[in-house]
């Protein structure tokens, strides 16, 4: 009973609010959502405001160019949301090209528009290399409210 009780403490305190959705070409150290808790089921995301998401990773290949790719995915049907500047390079951060090993810190803001329908959503945030291979792939579910 012991052994159940520590297996239940150590999974619990691994628990994290995304999931990886095939990061192949980086390991991910860390991943943040302003007003998410690590512990969360999903994050809520208050219309008419700016979410802040933060995302560590090493790259296990030198990537020239990072390609941000952001989708809702809604009852299986993946929609685009739109991003103000998709290029990962420029004023998120990361400055390329990314050396393979060496640990970034990639840092955007999402504005969530008023006209967002209230609904739960799966965001898939891609980071994707110049060949339009996935570096960085995380899935947080999501409520927009």
């Amino acid at each position: 009973m012991f052994y159940f009780f520590l297996a239940l403490l150590v999974a619990s305190a691994q628990a994290k609010f995304y999931s990886d959705c095939g990061s192949r070409l980086a390991t991910i150290q860390n991943v943040g959502v302003s007003g998410c808790s690590m512990d969360a089921k999903s994050c809520i995301l208050k219309r008419n405001t700016n979410v802040t998401i933060n995302i560590d990773f090493t790259p296990s290949k030198a990537v020239t160019s990072v390609e941000t790719v952001v989708h809702g995915i809604i009852m299986n049907l993946p929609v685009p949301f739109p991003i103000s500047q998709p290029d990962a390079c420029k004023g998120n951060g990361l400055t390329c090209p990314l050396k393979a090993g060496e640990k970034q810190a990639y840092k955007t803001t999402l504005a969530v528009l008023k006209a967002y329908p209230k609904v739960s959503v799966d965001v898939k945030w891609e980071l994707k290399t110049e060949a339009g291979e996935e570096l960085v792939c995380i899935l947080i579910p999501a409520q927009i409210k």
